[in-house]
């Protein structure tokens, strides 16, 4: 689960972090030639997002933009202040649409009077999700919270909480410049081809560049924590964990063992087939645990031991929206391969069981 650390033995796996220093605010670290390590604060448990600035010969080209908070413009305002390079930016590479990603792209897109770049489903999506901005939480949502074992407090909370998304995230460009899988774009002097993946996000972009043997991997390959492959109350019967596996397994086929990994979230490393040998293990450990946690029914909420080894407070209503998420993702995938079964009560709460158990 995004944001959950790994035990340091098994993040470590056969991982090389090369290097020892993390830049520093307002400044940036030149990881491969023409490739520069940027980070930005978070204000969640997660507290940092790396972004990239890639040398786009006129200027740079960066990929991911931060949340949209003041301490993310201030950050911004420095970078800018402190660079040598009076350069300006050429472009805006988005990954994804989660606002750590997406959430300064429409305040650097207009600044510097660039376009935006990302793939069709990530920016509608986006659009979507912004217009609930000021809306009361959907009947469909509330159900679906219902369904998965929330109690009164926490469908509450959701509720005050519902339409925040879009306060996270400056208004995007009313146009954008589409960006399909196996693209091949020019950035300055090198190719970068555009491998998607699905799951953590509908459609979400990596940038791979063969010459400088570079990997910008955003979420879909983290080196401490594995990503939130969720189901949201928009798609309950929605199977993400598949595309995730599917994703890896991609991945894995198209990119060569040998690059430098450039993720959103912790350091960059070397190691990338390791690391989605891991990740699929120990996905199917955790499935492993949940089809044993079913030999009696269980709802959503009740599966958080054997998946995350730890319990989720209902208080903390972020964090168990993420849990209950990736839950449902999980119960999906094995119901989808008919390996469980669901049984909705009088009170509409799903219980969930192996098939053959009666």
């Amino acid at each position: 689960m995004d944001g959950l650390e790994e035990s340091a033995e098994a993040a470590k796996g056969k991982l090389v972090y090369p290097f020892a220093e993390l830049p520093p605010r307002g400044k940036s670290i030149e990881v491969a030639k023409g490739v520069h390590w940027i980070r930005m604060p978070l204000p969640y448990s997660l507290d940092h997002i790396n972004l990239w600035a890639l040398d786009d010969g006129d200027g740079w080209a960066v990929v991911d933009t931060g949340v949209r908070t003041e301490e993310t413009v201030a950050v911004w305002r420095e970078l800018f202040a402190n660079s040598p390079d009076t350069r300006g930016l050429t472009r805006v590479f988005v990954t994804h649409m989660h606002p750590d990603h997406i959430g300064m792209a429409g305040w650097l897109t207009r600044k510097f009077g660039v376009r935006l770049w990302m793939t069709r489903s990530e920016y509608l999506m986006c659009r979507v999700m912004v217009s609930d901005t000021g809306r009361e939480a959907p009947d469909d949502a509330i159900a679906f919270y219902r369904r998965a074992g929330w109690g009164e407090p926490a469908i509450e909370t959701y509720r005050t909480r519902f339409g925040n998304f879009g306060k996270h995230i400056h208004p995007l460009p009313d146009s954008f410049r589409r960006v399909r899988d196996g693209e091949v774009l020019r950035i300055g002097a090198h190719d970068w081809r555009i491998v998607t993946g699905n799951g953590h996000s509908p459609e979400h972009a990596c940038l791979y560049c063969p010459d400088l043997k570079v990997l910008i991997s955003g979420d879909q390959i983290l080196p401490r924590i594995s990503s939130n492959v969720s189901v949201s109350p928009v798609e309950p019967d929605a199977d993400p964990m598949a595309d995730w596996l599917s994703s890896l397994a991609k991945l894995k086929r198209e990119v060569p063992d040998d690059v430098l990994v450039l993720p959103s979230h912790n350091e960059c490393f070397r190691g990338l087939h390791a690391r989605i040998d891991r990740l699929q293990h120990g996905q199917e450990r955790s499935l492993d645990r949940l089809r044993n946690s079913l030999k009696t029914p269980k709802r959503a909420v009740d599966v958080f031991t054997s998946l995350f080894a730890r319990s989720i407070a209902e208080s903390d209503v972020p964090l168990l929206g993420m849990a209950t998420g990736e839950s449902l993702a999980c119960l999906n995938y094995l119901r989808h391969r008919g390996e469980i079964a669901c049984d909705i009560a009088d009170d509409g709460v799903a219980w969930y069981r192996l098939a053959s158990t009666a």
